[in-house]
Formats: structure tokens, sequence, C-alpha cells
């Protein structure tokens, strides 16, 4: 509003200066008369036009589903529309219903059901989110791997059937993970598993994916400030509507969720944070998390309870998530500053708080709000 407030102002006076010149053969009397009648014009114009952008202010409006495991929430602030809500969600179920692990016809469930035996051809979509992945496993030199798949329904870890296997069958699976054994065609848009029993899994990566999907369809439906929360991973289309940057919490590791220990400040970013408190298994006194050493096969040993990345990129950010919590944090903070505009925020079980370079330098805002915990 303020530009358009700027606008009128200038209209107004381009307005006057030929009146001026035509009044200039007038009397005295006749010029105040005429200026006092185009001011008291130009206030109610003004005060008409204000009133009109005022009631163009809208109220913010959510919508939420249970989707791709969790509960997805989408809130509009600007130009909420059901066709924005409906687009948005539907291609939410798109993904899912391409992407899931539970669903017996999507088309991962299909490549593995081949692993071993022929190429599958996929949608535009999975080709892409596969071709992430593998590209973001090596980068991260396997501690983030989509073919974690064997370990991940043997733990079952935030299934139904949560355990924990025996060596003997850790031993048996390790083999079937790598990374490099998934060959893809570009021009069939198809994906091929080498070793029969191979699984690939990107529960590691589609939310970010769908995250970013949701932000260009918004886009392309008028939306430009909202927020897209799928489970944590958290979304910013835009500013805030007085132009101010969102705020957005970043979760206590160490307590319920929607507690935060820090806020950052964020302007067409995206958070997303992993930890070994989102989904565990308690067995015998000992607590087992589902963020899972490619190497050992079991859930990675770390003193640290969470990894959050901001950047603009939620696929990327999904997945570097994951990454630097398996890397620790000299591996994973020396990957993250050889990238651009991808920031990490490290929290231990002192409550100590690692940032990356960027946040350091202040590139991006943020403030701590739990006085329990300290910045190094």
């Amino acid at each position: 509003m303020k530009g358009f407030g700027h606008g009128i102002t200038t209209g107004f006076f381009l307005a006057i200066t030929p009146i001026k010149l035509h009044n200039a053969q007038l009397n005295m009397h006749t010029n105040r008369k005429t200026s006092r009648t185009i001011l008291v014009m130009g206030t109610i114009i003004l005060a008409v036009l204000l009133s009109s952008c005022a009631k163009k202010q809208v109220e913010p409006q959510s919508q939420s589903f249970f989707m791709l495991g969790t509960v997805c929430k989408i809130t509009i602030y600007d130009n909420p529309s059901d066709e924005a809500f409906s687009a948005s969600f539907a291609r939410l179920r798109e993904i899912e219903h391409r992407m899931s692990l539970r669903t017996d016809d999507s088309e991962i469930v299909e490549v593995n059901r081949y692993a071993g035996k022929r190429a599958v051809a996929v949608s535009a979509d999975t080709f892409e989110v596969v071709q992430k992945a593998l590209e973001i496993a090596a980068l991260s030199r396997g501690a983030f791997d989509p073919t974690v798949g064997p370990l991940v329904q043997a733990w079952d870890i935030g299934g139904e059937h949560p355990r924990k296997p025996q060596q003997e069958e850790i031993d048996s699976l390790l083999p079937l993970i790598g990374y490099e054994r998934v060959v893809l065609d570009e021009d069939a848009l198809s994906v091929f598993l080498e070793d029969e029993g191979m699984v690939l899994d990107l529960g590691g990566i589609a939310k970010g994916y769908a995250a970013d999907e949701v932000a260009r369809i918004l886009g392309e439906h008028g939306v430009g400030h909202a927020i897209v929360n799928l489970g944590g991973n958290v979304l910013t289309l835009g500013k805030k509507i007085d132009g101010s940057p969102w705020k957005i919490g970043v979760q206590d590791p160490e307590s319920l969720r929607g507690e935060y220990v820090m806020i950052v400040s964020l302007i067409d970013q995206t958070l997303v944070t992993s930890g070994p408190y989102e989904r565990f298994l308690e067995l015998d006194g000992e607590t087992y998390h589902h963020i899972l050493d490619t190497k050992t096969g079991y859930p990675v040993k770390s003193d640290f309870t969470s990894v959050s990345i901001v950047t603009r990129n939620s696929l990327l950010a999904d997945a570097l998530s994951t990454s630097l919590y398996a890397l620790g944090y000299e591996e994973g903070m020396a990957l993250i500053n050889t990238l651009e505009d991808v920031e990490a925020i490290y929290m231990t079980q002192e409550k100590k708080i690692l940032l990356s370079d960027g946040l350091k330098q202040g590139k991006i805002r943020y403030s701590v709000t739990d006085p329990s915990y300290s910045v190094l």
C-alpha cells in the first residue's frame, strides 16, 4: 500500500496544475474557493481509495489433510481460493500415489518389485526425485542413500510392526544397499535396480519435493504469501503481508512438537529438521531411532539431537537434514559450507547450538528463545 499511496499523491498534483493555470485570470476569492474544492475532492478520492484497499485485506485461510504419512497444512495469507487449495492437495495425493512404499500400486513399489529383473518406466516426477536422490547420495558419500529400503523395512520404526532385527538379518541386507547400482535411463524415464532384493525408499526426500511443488502451484494461482507445513518440513512463500520475514520456530528436540528453541527469519525459504526424536523404538531399555547408518545397518550413533537445514529448495533441505545427521558435525558442516545459500543448525544433548558459516555471519537472522540453550 505504501507504493500505491505514493501514486495517488502524484496524480493529485498532476490534476491540480492545469486548474491553477486556468484560474490565473480569476480573482483571489475564486482561486481560494476552487482550491478548497479540489482539496476536498482529493481528500474524498484518497479516502475512497484507501477504503477500497482496506477491503482487499483478507483473513488467512488454512486447510490440512493427512497424507505422505503426516499432517499436511497449507495456509494462504493473500489470495486464498478453493482452486488453489484443491490443486495443491491433489498434487500431494498424486506424489504420494507415485512414490509411497505403503501403497501396492505406486511406481516405487513397481520398481522394487522388478529389482534385478528389468527396468521400470516411471513418471517424470518419480524419475526426477530418484535422480536428485542419487545426486545427493553421491554428494554425501552415501550418508543419504535412497536404497536404504531393505533396512527401513526390517526395522519398521514408525510403522505398524517396529522391531530390532537379528544381526544375521542385518548382515544379509547390507549388501543390498548401494546407490551406485541404481540405473537411470533418461530417454525412457526408467529406473532399474541391479540386484534382486534392492529397495528404493524416497521417504527422506519426497516430502521436500512435494513442498516445492505446492509452492509452484500456489504461485500459479496468484498466491504470493503462504506457509506450507508438511509435518515439520516448512516452506515459506514470499514474505509476510506487511513485508517482513516469516518467523519460523526450530523444534525443541527435547520437548513436544510445537515447542521451539530458536526462531529464524525466512523469505522464500524452507526449514527442514531431522532428528532421533521424530520416530523411535524403545526395547529392553534401549532406544532405537529411524535414521539408519547405511554402513552398520543400525541407527546412527550421535550426540546430536537434531539437524536443521535452511535453503530455498525443500527437496535439497529434506535430504541434507538426514545426510548431516548421519555425517556428524565436522563432515556435515564441511559439506554445507561448500554449498551456496544453504545453512545448517546442529543441536546437542548438552543443549548447545552449532551454526554454519552463513548463520554466524548474519546472512539469516535468528534469535534463541530458550535460555537453556546457548550458541557456540
